[in-house]
């Protein structure tokens, strides 16, 4: 078995702090070879808040600070966001497997996501990014009583991805708590622990699922019942 980092991006008004915090619960239930990195976005520092803004102003900022942050720090093997930062996760999904002209090494390598309360870009700046659905396995968790990204924009971002699993809560914006919700969620981790000779996350379930289309939906308050 062997030793995961995961970064964890935070939500828009949020913090590194604030998302420990939320993914308490989470971080108990999750097998515990998981570290979980937290980080601030960098407009934190300049007094500002958020990793964009309307219109993903800042993206760029953000894109490129990921991309050293990744390239500088010791391995990541996956990434977790929630609400904007889950946001994010998906468009550094959707960069990881883009296809530089000319052709060279993408900028960044890990090897899943897991996006909680997430939504997609349809801006036409990320159309390129979005031109074929992502390969990488993937996570996605919506509430079925979120009115701050409700359950349709965080099911547009899992139908970006080839296989997502997806899970449903009957709760608003948060990150659940419940059995229900984070054991699936830790399946999925393990499933890359057992994997000790993952490359790019290819062929790697994880409690992913197989088969195309919209995968597997696991539905929080019927299966606690």
């Amino acid at each position: 078995m062997r030793d995961l980092r995961m970064l964890c991006l935070h939500g828009y008004h949020g913090s590194g702090a604030t998302l420990r915090r939320q993914m308490a619960p989470l971080a108990a239930a999750i097998p515990s070879n998981v570290e979980l990195v937290y980080v601030d976005a960098p407009s934190l520092s300049a007094g500002d808040y958020g990793w964009w803004h309307d219109g993903f102003s800042g993206w760029e900022r953000t894109r490129d600070w990921v991309v050293e942050l990744l390239r500088t720090s010791p391995r990541i093997d996956g990434i977790f966001g929630f609400s904007q930062g889950a946001a994010l996760t998906g468009l550094l999904a959707a960069l990881r497997e883009s296809r530089p002209s000319p052709p060279s090494p993408s900028p960044l390598s890990f090897e899943f996501a897991i996006m909680v309360g997430g939504f997609t870009s349809t801006m036409p700046q990320h159309a390129d990014l979005f031109r074929h659905k992502l390969t990488i396995p993937s996570v996605h968790v919506t509430g079925r009583a979120d009115v701050i990204v409700p359950r349709r924009d965080s099911l547009l971002l899992a139908d970006r991805f080839t296989d997502p699993l997806v899970i449903e809560h009957p709760g608003g914006h948060v990150i659940p708590s419940s059995s229900a919700a984070t054991a699936p969620i830790a399946d999925f981790l393990a499933g890359f622990s057992h994997d000790v000779g993952a490359g790019g996350g290819a062929g790697v379930g994880g409690g992913a699922g197989v088969g195309g289309g919209a995968g597997p939906v696991l539905d929080e308050s019927r299966s606690s019942r």
